[in-house]
Order: C-alpha cells, then sequence, then structure tokens
C-alpha cells in the first residue's frame, strides 16, 4: 500500500504541476509536502510583495489566470489563493504536512522515501522543492552588537514591525530593493548596501519589457543557447517591481530622496560598517543592462518593422559626490540581509551531484532511471522556475516518465514470458 509509480517531492507550483500532468495521462503518484500549499508564498514574503511579471505569465498546467487583471501584478494572499485554487481544481493525490527525510536507491532499483510518518517506495521520484532551502546571511553578520535586530529577508513583513530608528538593507537584488522602496515609502530612513545585481526596465516604447521579451521568445530560450549556458544559473535576477501597478526602481531616485546608498559591505569592525568604493561601478553597471535590453527591443521593433512610439535614452538623475565608505552601527536600529539562499539536496542520496552540490540532469533528467527535477531556475529556460515556463517542464518530464513506465513495463513481461517459455 506504500508503494507509489512516481513519489513527488514538494507540493509547490512545480510540483502540482507535475501531479496535473501525471493525473492526466493516468499515472499513479503521490505529492509530500512539508508545509501547506502556498506556504512559501505566505510565510516567506513581506506584506507588500507582488510578482514583477504581469499576471497573464501566470499559466500553470490546466490552469491559466482567468482574471479581470491581466497586465496587472498578484499581491502576496492573491498569489496564494491562486495555488491553492489550482490544487483544489484538480484534486491531486496531495500529503501535506508530511517532511521527507531521505531518497534513495534500493537493492530492487526502486526508490526508498523515508517520511515524517513512515517509509514508501515508488518506481520513480521527481523532486520539486525548488532551489532556495536555506537562508543565507554572511558570518561576518556575527560581529554586529546581540542589541541590534537582524533579519533575513524571509522574514520581514512590514516597515511597522522594525523598531524605530534608521534600518540598514544589505543586497541588491530584486528583494533587497523591493525591501528598501517598501521602507522608503514609509518614511523611514533607509541604507542600501548596493551590490552588482543588474536592473530591468518596466516598460518600453509602449509595452511593459516582459511583453516585449516574450515575444521575442526570451522565455522560451533554451540554456545551452544562452550566451552563458550554465554560468547564467548563478546570476541575479533584475530589479524592478510590480508595486502600483508596475514600475522601475531606480536607485539613484531613491538617493535624491534621502536613501544613503553604499557600495558592496566589506566588512564590520566594533562600531562601523566599512563599504567597498564601488557604488557608482554598480549602478552605472545596472543602468547598461537596463539600457541593453532596450537596444535589444529597438533591434526586434526595427527587424520586424513594427510601430512603436520611441523614447530618449535613460540620463541618470543622481550620482555619488564621493563614496559613502562608512556607516556608524550606533545610528541603526535593524540590518536586513537580503543575501538570497543556498540549496540542500544532502537528503537525497543518490549520486546525482556536482561538487557544488548541483544536481547533474539534462532539462531535468538526471543520469539515475527514474529520477527527476522540476522548478529549479533556468532547469531548461529562463521561465523554468516561474509561473510562466513550468508547464512547459512538467509536461515534458511527464511524457518521459510514461516513455519509461512502459519500457519497464515491457521489460518485466518480456522477463515473465522468457520463464514461461522455458518451464
Amino acid at each position: 500500500m506504500n508503494h507509489y509509480s512516481v513519489a513527488i517531492v514538494g507540493g509547490g507550483q512545480a510540483g502540482l504541476s507535475i501531479s496535473y500532468c501525471l493525473k492526466e495521462r493516468g499515472v499513479s503518484h503521490i505529492i509530500f509536502e512539508k508545509h501547506q500549499v502556498g506556504h512559501a508564498w505566505r510565510n516567506q514574503r513581506w506584506d507588500a510583495f507582488c510578482l514583477v511579471t504581469p499576471n497573464w505569465q501566470c499559466r500553470l498546467p490546466g490552469y491559466a489566470y482567468a482574471g479581470s487583471d491581466p497586465a496587472g501584478f498578484m499581491q502576496k494572499d492573491q498569489i496564494v489563493d491562486y495555488v491553492k485554487s489550482y490544487a483544489a481544481s484538480f484534486e491531486p493525490p496531495l500529503r501535506e504536512s508530511v517532511a521527507v527525510f531521505s531518497v534513495r536507491k534500493t537493492e530492487s532499483d526502486n526508490f526508498e522515501l523515508v517520511t515524517s510518518i513512515g517509509s514508501y517506495s515508488a518506481d520513480q521520484v521527481v523532486i520539486a522543492v525548488g532551489g532556495y532551502h536555506h537562508p543565507q546571511v554572511p558570518r561576518m553578520a556575527e560581529r554586529l552588537p546581540p542589541s541590534l535586530l537582524q533579519l533575513h529577508s524571509s522574514d520581514y513583513k512590514n516597515p511597522q514591525s522594525l523598531p524605530d530608528g534608521e534600518i540598514l538593507v544589505v543586497g541588491s537584488g530584486q528583494s533587497g530593493c523591493q525591501i528598501a522602496e517598501d521602507l522608503h515609502l514609509a518614511g523611514r530612513t533607509v541604507h542600501l548596501s548596493v551590490g552588482s545585481a543588474p536592473r530591468s526596465p518596466r516598460r518600453y516604447r509602449g509595452k511593459d519589457v516582459v511583453d516585449w521579451l516574450d515575444q521575442m521568445g526570451y522565455y522560451d530560450l533554451p540554456i545551452e543557447e544562452h550566451p552563458q549556458k550554465e554560468k547564467v544559473r548563478a546570476k541575479a535576477n533584475h530589479y524592478l517591481t510590480g508595486r502600483d501597478g508596475g514600475r522601475e526602481i531606480d536607485l539613484r531616485q531613491f538617493a535624491l530622496e534621502g536613501m544613503q546608498l553604499y557600495g558592496r559591505l566589506k566588512t564590520i569592525d566594533l562600531e562601523t560598517l566599512e563599504f567597498a568604493e564601488d557604488l557608482e561601478q554598480n549602478l552605472d553597471q545596472a543602468d547598461a543592462v537596463a539600457e541593453s535590453i532596450k537596444r535589444t527591443i529597438d533591434k526586434f521593433i526595427e527587424q520586424q518593422q513594427l510601430s512603436a512610439p520611441s523614447e530618449p535614452p535613460y540620463r541618470p538623475v543622481w550620482r555619488p559626490a564621493q563614496p559613502n565608505g562608512s556607516c556608524e552601527i550606533a545610528k541603526l536600529s535593524a540590518v536586513i540581509w537580503c543575501t538570497g539562499y543556498r540549496s540542500d539536496f544532502s537528503w537525497v542520496e543518490v549520486p546525482v551531484f556536482d561538487g557544488k552540490g548541483y544536481p547533474g540532469h539534462e532539462r531535468g533528467v538526471t543520469p539515475v532511471w527514474g529520477l527527476y527535477f522540476l522548478g529549479l531556475p533556468w532547469l531548461h529556460t529562463w521561465g523554468s522556475g516561474r509561473f510562466s515556463g513550468i508547464a512547459n517542464d512538467a509536461n515534458y518530464l511527464a511524457d518521459y516518465i510514461v516513455a519509461r513506465t512502459k519500457v519497464s513495463n515491457a521489460n518485466a513481461w518480456s522477463i515473465v514470458n522468457e520463464f514461461l517459455l522455458g518451464s
């Protein structure tokens, strides 16, 4: 009773998507979800969080966005409702609040899954837990005084939840810039340590940039055709926001309005935080990426002979007069570490990982028969880790799983026939 054709670990959008595709193909399976459906969206995002891609890109298998605002950006509670209603729409064989402690290959060539409710076996296994498992905070954080509140971005909720005083945000990826904006709009004094993350325009020449990139096929570009190949998986996402209908995030404008910008955080002394003198370089590089995206769109419009309004090139509204090299710790009431996550697949006891712990795979198919990964950023395309591209990846793996199931069954019948004929 504890054996399934396929076991899926993870009940987020990736796990639910492959479940939908397998159910559509009549494949017996089970999903183990450590928490509840929508947990990460509900509990690891701040109150004002919203998507940075338009709602029309939410197209899970058999469940494309059907709301009244396709060009808008769903807020946190709406995203949770979308994922939960997706699960309710096809009633997957889902076991919530079940942790999977280990997955290993058995001598009988099945997989054994040790869970919080007992052991299960499966012919094939899909690991659909994404790649963001443990909040990552640099060890230099240990040098800050215990009286200073420190949070990872996954624990930040709203400006009112922080003590009075000035706030340091470390990291200028999507989370860092959006949290800095959230605090800034609430009237808090914000210090932002700016790294090398690129930025993106929000709208350009009459359309949202996501619309242009989708029309140009960028979200469907396979990783093997990307100029950076596998290296792109480690790149930071471009920062922009879907807040208030969507807009660019221009850190230079924030500086004009009083936000204190610094370069990369270099070290922490007894009384001060020391920053690298690379702020201007980081701002310039982020702007250069945004302008490069615009030039790519310009070229596409010209090649396709499309009619689109022209726009003047970007002009920086602020430049640092001199580097902000340090900040006094005493003036801060909290530090928010927007420094990403690290993955942890140590519980998958199957030899498919490289030296950095990343699973070896080709479009989610590992070298070990019957083991798959789904929902990783750039699993196959830019859209793989997003609502927009998960359907293609899930359908591909579902077809692969069905084909292997048929091969396995055919081999089994072949062995039975040989035995019967021999007797």
